[in-house]
């Protein structure tokens, strides 16, 4: 009886043994077959299989750093960075010596902007393999763009130590001696970047602005003319040329750059509003009608468009307004008040004309509005001088010496400014 009921406890053991062994094997077998069908679907772009596929696999095998990994790149190809980041974090946990997980996590992270989780990341693969001369390349694009400059300059000549030839660690290197305000070094390094790639376009979009704010204006127009080569199709390249050569005073060379980008892309109405600035500046400097007229006719054409900018509204308005037509001036800059984002400067004319007009209210208020939006660098005290003045006259003295305190801040106390005081002192609360 004892020998039959051993036997009958080694023979259900065996059974049971066998029996885990075949479902660690299915599982196994699933598995693989999971993964594959993920992998067979990521190629043949299905990512909802793919990712139907990698989620079963991992169900199966909740450790399974692959799988995670897998699920993890379809994630950030879709653009799905929070999914992506859970699993590429879980991979990297799974196995701290696998670098592809940290890698793709640095750049998932890149991608959200949380640019010192990406550089985290980035020294820790380089810590397992310090020779990726792309890692030390992005370690340095993620400090340059958390603003450490110093940091990720060294980044980026490890680099360059490993990789002379890539362009876009020098490129990088440019732009942090630029935000540090050396320019002869930025200019060195963006020149290094572009001499390596020619066709790579941010460095020569880079040194054309590095020219111009060094005055060196023809080497910034050669930069400006081979981005419109090399980029033929984009509007922007032609517009950003022939206003280089107006800046210059190379008026013949700025018509005819934004005549032939007008032939070029006949439905483009910054095209069309560069070329009407052109003119209308030519018809300021010389008293020019003809040029005025042409002026008008091109920021004409561009206002038809349902995407002008509030600036060629504003050029129009100011082209209306030497005209002489007072009433298309004011119906444009009304316009392009209400064109985002607002060019400041329309709410100046508009207070010009508002004043002349006798609306004084509209007029202040105009101003205030221009006092708001410029930038914290363009001189103000004329306005807010002028600000003062219609507040006097539409009796809100408190008002009027907050604006008096402002202009003062600019340029001190003057007589105008003193006498604006004593105005508002005497009118009734």
């Amino acid at each position: 009886m004892r020998r039959s009921l051993v036997a009958f406890l080694l023979l259900a053991a065996a059974g049971a043994a066998a029996a885990g062994v075949y479902v660690v094997y299915a599982q196994d077998r699933d598995y693989t077959r999971l993964v594959a069908a993920g992998d067979q679907s990521a190629a043949v772009d299905l990512p909802f299989e793919a990712l139907e596929a990698y989620s079963g696999a991992i169900a199966l095998r909740p450790e399974s750093m692959i799988a995670h990994l897998k699920r993890g790149r379809i994630y950030r190809e879709r653009g799905e960075l929070d999914a992506a980041a859970r699993d590429l974090r879980r991979a990297a946990a799974l196995d701290p010596t696998a670098t592809l997980p940290l890698e793709l996590l640095g750049d998932t992270y890149l991608a959200m902007q949380r640019h010192d989780r990406a550089a985290e990341r980035f020294e820790a693969y380089l810590a397992l393999d310090d020779r990726a001369a792309d890692v030390w390349y992005k370690l340095g694009l993620a400090r340059y763009r958390n603003r450490e400059f110093g940091s990720a300059i060294r980044a980026l000549e490890r680099a360059v130590q490993f990789e002379p030839s890539m362009a876009e660690a020098h490129f990088v290197v440019g732009l942090c001696h630029r935000e540090q305000g050396q320019t002869a070094r930025a200019r060195a390094s963006l020149e290094t970047a572009a001499r390596l790639s020619p066709g790579l376009t941010a460095p020569r979009e880079a040194l054309a602005g590095v020219y111009a704010d060094g005055g060196d204006t023809s080497r910034a127009i050669d930069q400006l003319e081979a981005l419109a080569a090399l980029d033929p199709t984009t509007a922007t390249r032609f517009v950003a040329l022939g206003r280089a050569h107006a800046r210059a005073g190379r008026h013949e060379a700025a018509v005819l750059t934004l005549s032939r980008a007008v032939e070029r892309f006949p439905n483009d109405p910054h095209v069309y509003g560069a070329l009407g600035r052109v003119w209308l500046e030519a018809a300021g400097a010389r008293q020019d009608p003809v040029a005025l007229k042409k002026a008008v006719e091109a920021l004409s054409t561009a206002a038809t468009h349902t995407d002008v900018t509030s600036e060629t509204l504003t050029d129009l308005g100011r082209a209306w307004i030497q005209v002489g037509d007072i009433t298309a001036a004011e119906r444009v800059l009304r316009q392009a008040t209400t064109r985002l984002p607002v060019h400041p400067e329309a709410f100046l004319h508009l207070a010009r004309l508002s004043g002349r007009a006798g609306r004084l209210q509209e007029a202040r208020d105009a101003l205030v509005s221009y006092a708001v939006l410029v930038d914290e660098s363009v001189p103000i005290a004329e306005v807010a001088t002028q600000i003062a003045g219609y507040s006097i006259r539409l009796g809100q003295p408190q008002l009027a010496v907050r604006w008096v305190d402002r202009a003062a801040d600019e340029t001190g106390d003057t007589p105008e400014l003193a006498e604006l005081r004593r105005r508002a002192a005497g009118v009734p609360r």
